[in-house]
């Protein structure tokens, strides 16, 4: 690891306070739009699951059983003292993450580029009906920006100058077009989402 994780992922408030300036109105809706695909008493694994919003707001309510993975301690022992299953887990890790009906992870895939596709083939993997992915293709990563949000995004494992758009993410899951059931917005356009099948599969 870099050893000099961003602030924003040594404190789950400070983790919110961000999201709700990335997102604003839409804050709400990103994490519902991604609830809603998951049914009431479905096994879900959230990877890179930070402090836990997703289930804390929406899935929690619906009977899930849920497992949420991250490299950030601080984000693992607030969900573990909360009584949720919380692991820390670097997804960069050549290793099976817990099997689960649903496998979901939202706004942290660009953490593994320039090469997602082994993240996105140990989801599939390890997802017995679907995984989800909501991605960023809209971002503020050119200009005199660029260096200050590289090392904000800096989970512990270095800076991340590297984002998707909505041709790159496209052309990251055309590899995987017999698995792709769905594809939409997500964030007034902030963010897009997909839906694939899971299951252990070769890409094309």
């Amino acid at each position: 690891m870099s050893g000099r994780r961003s602030p924003i992922y040594r404190s789950a408030g400070l983790y919110e306070l961000t999201m709700l300036a990335l997102y604003r109105r839409h804050r709400g809706e990103r994490l519902r739009a991604v609830a809603d695909l998951i049914p009431a008493g479905a096994r879900v694994v959230e990877a890179c699951c930070g402090p836990g919003l997703l289930y804390r707001r929406h899935l929690r309510r619906k009977g899930i059983e849920y497992t949420g993975l991250d490299i950030s301690p601080a984000f693992v022992r607030r969900l573990s003292r909360a009584g949720v299953d919380a692991r820390i887990w670097d997804m960069r890790e050549e290793r099976a993450l817990p099997a689960a009906d649903y496998v979901v992870m939202q706004g942290s895939l660009y953490q593994f580029l320039p090469d997602a596709r082994p993240v996105v083939d140990r989801m599939l993997a390890a997802a017995r009906e679907e995984v989800i992915v909501a991605e960023p293709v809209r971002n503020l990563t050119h200009g005199p920006l660029a260096g200050p949000l590289a090392r904000l995004g800096d989970p512990g494992t270095g800076p991340t100058p590297h984002r998707f758009d909505v041709e790159s993410l496209r052309q990251l899951f055309a590899g995987y077009d017999e698995r792709v059931r769905r594809s939409f917005p997500v964030a007034g356009g902030r963010e897009r989402g997909y839906v694939l099948g899971g299951g252990d599969i070769r890409r094309s």
